[in-house]
């Protein structure tokens, strides 16, 4: 055996290679947990397939990752010592050893990246909670500081410190923002991910990190479904550049998300809001102020809410800064360069509306290069009846503290009692945020959107839940054909039945609401 080979084992090469498949995956997809079952083999611990908020214990411990890791430390520290007593090494033995390390340097200062989230989100930032990088520099020199090897890595500790810190911040909103576990919600939290760092993150983490602001995220789904909870999550997962010299990031994730809802503002406001104005611009502008566009650091994202509503004229402004990255404030001739990263977001249907000419193709193909789709709360129950008692735990802890348990119990008590198992939420999360602070209110609610389902949303209801005997469906499509048609003889000629058949098989009842609706 060269050498070469002996810097490692079959075994440790092969655990190696599914660590590296489980490093640079995505989180959110169930293959994760198969990329963890093929790096432990036999001391795989059976977990669920999605990873998503548990409310009942939402700080559990990852079992196979703690596994993982002890395993990894004895091999990497292995793969040292021989690295310093001069063995050679292939580069595909390296590039392992060095996704080995990055692994297990991750997973020695997630906690402390953590805290360091948490402590700009609930106290005002200081450069004290990075002090942790001369620990992390020290274990990055242990592991990498070797003869014949540093030269040959691509990448620097500050750069790699800062991937870590996005990482973590990615992981933090995406979990805490996008809950619920139907695969509709665990989809939703994927895209996101894919938002942040593409498909491929070693891709990302050599040279797409710095780039990413070029490409504009579009977020549409029904209204109410937490398409801005997406936008904030993938809009404070930015990449933040770390200055190693003063210890420091050179920004703050949390003021680096500036939201606009569209529909709330006139034009003339909007303008003013995106790309400032100079004073005496328009009639109330008596001094100068920066827009968004301006004060939008390049790690920074603006977040168009609504933008199916622009008017044709802001599209056009709007378009030109999608190309070529420039914009001028009102009553100015001076071009002003956007540094940032647009996300936008619609309940509209864009595609009617281009063919209506209401939205403008040029603007759109420049919208949708990266799109997510919110699903309705329906689609999530659907799916998975535990998401809406998990919805309700989560909305009830943000409003009632300490009582969130027993606010909970009592919503899903009423939602079971008056609008039942089969209540289609047509106001989607929003509408179920409004039903747990009117229970906390009032101990009731009584959905204003509650009506009686037409007959068509009937026997389509019925349909999708194979809820009708062939008989019925029969009887039915027969009537609403026959209310179509008002002749035996056509309804038969459609159907391909008997006319006499077509007659037996009305429904009186449901022709005279059809009818009535007409």
């Amino acid at each position: 055996m060269n050498e070469a080979m002996a810097l490692i084992t079959d075994a440790d090469r092969t655990f190696l290679r599914a660590v590296s498949k489980l490093a640079y995956c995505n989180p959110f997809l169930p293959e994760r947990i198969e990329y963890e079952r093929e790096v432990l083999g036999e001391d795989f611990a059976d977990a669920e397939p999605i990873w998503s908020m548990n409310v009942d214990e939402p700080d559990r411990p990852r079992v196979n990752l703690v596994r993982i890791s002890d395993r990894l430390n004895a091999v990497c520290d292995s793969m040292r010592t021989l690295l310093r007593s001069g063995a050679s090494v292939t580069s595909g033995d390296l590039e392992l050893y060095e996704t080995g390390v990055l692994f297990l340097l991750y997973r020695h200062y997630e906690e402390s990246l953590h805290f360091a989230i948490v402590g700009e989100l609930e106290t005002k930032p200081n450069d004290e909670r990075f002090n942790f990088y001369s620990d992390f520099l020290r274990e990055w020199q242990h592991y990498f500081h070797v003869p014949g090897i540093a030269a040959k890595l691509n990448s620097d500790p500050a750069h790699i410190f800062a991937s870590f810190f996005q990482l973590r911040r990615a992981f933090h909103f995406i979990f805490r923002y996008i809950v619920g576990t139907s695969m509709a919600a665990a989809r939703l939290r994927a895209a996101a991910w894919q938002s942040i760092f593409t498909h491929d993150m070693r891709r990302y983490r050599k040279m797409l990190y710095e780039r990413m602001g070029d490409i504009t995220t579009l977020i549409t789904g029904p209204s109410g479904t937490g398409k801005e909870l997406v936008a904030r999550a993938i809009g404070m997962s930015r990449y933040i550049p770390f200055d190693f010299k003063r210890n420091a990031f050179i920004g703050n994730f949390s003021n680096s998300f500036h939201a606009l809802n569209l529909s709330a503002l006139p034009s003339t406001l909007i303008e003013s809001e995106l790309f400032g104005h100079r004073r005496g611009a328009f009639t109330g502008a008596l001094e100068d102020r920066r827009g968004w566009l301006d004060v939008c650091a390049a790690w920074g994202s603006v977040f168009l809410d609504e933008v199916g509503e622009l008017d044709a004229s802001i599209q056009v402004k709007l378009l030109r800064v999608l190309q070529s990255r420039t914009f001028q404030a009102l009553g100015e001739t001076k071009d002003r360069q956007f540094r940032g990263k647009i996300i936008a977001a619609t309940n509209r249907d864009l595609a009617a509306a281009l063919k209506k000419g209401e939205f403008r193709n040029d603007f759109y193909y420049r919208l949708c290069a990266d799109v997510i789709v919110t699903p309705s709360l329906q689609e999530q129950i659907r799916e998975s009846p535990q998401s809406l008692k998990e919805m309700i735990v989560f909305l009830s802890r943000s409003l009632a503290g300490a009582e969130a348990e027993k606010l909970a119990e009592q919503v899903e008590r009423w939602i079971n009692k008056h609008l039942g198992p089969d209540y289609s939420w047509p106001g989607n999360i929003r509408e179920l945020e409004q039903c747990v602070r009117s229970v906390l209110i009032r101990e009731e609610y009584h959905p204003p959107m509650l009506k009686d389902p037409s007959p068509l949303e009937e026997f389509s209801g019925s349909l999708s839940k194979g809820a009708l005997t062939a008989e019925e469906m029969l009887s039915r499509y027969c009537t609403m054909v026959y209310f179509q048609t008002g002749s035996y003889e056509e309804t038969a000629r459609r159907l391909r039945l008997d006319r006499r058949t077509v007659k037996q098989k009305l429904d009186l009842a449901l022709l005279s609401r059809l009818r009535g609706i007409d």
